[in-house]
């Protein structure tokens, strides 16, 4: 891959399945987006699972997934992490990495 690959922007919707909720997941992972640099939003659903939506570079949102799919919070449980509607954008949609309520 070269730099310039790495270093254009996409965006990806997530959902986390397992014990991610009452386990600080969305704390966490908003942690984590802030500390590699990309933005977005993180929320519980009804359903038990978390979901939100990922924007960066694509190396920097590679490594959230990575960590959404293998690391979450402390005590959270993953069972499996589903990705979706996956694009390249032109400019950030988001100032910052937030949890919705």
């Amino acid at each position: 891959m070269t730099m310039a690959e790495g270093d254009s922007l996409i965006s990806v919707d997530y959902e986390v399945f397992g014990k991610v909720q009452g386990v600080f997941f969305r704390k966490y992972t908003q942690a984590e987006g802030k500390k590699l640099g990309v933005v977005g939003w993180v929320q519980n659903t009804e359903d038990g699972t978390v979901q939100g939506q990922i924007q960066g570079p694509s190396v920097k949102v590679r490594e959230l997934q990575e960590w959404l799919r293998k690391k979450g919070s402390p005590k959270s449980h993953i069972d499996r992490a589903e990705f979706r509607n996956e694009k390249k954008i032109v400019a950030l949609e988001y100032r910052n990495f937030s949890i919705v309520k």
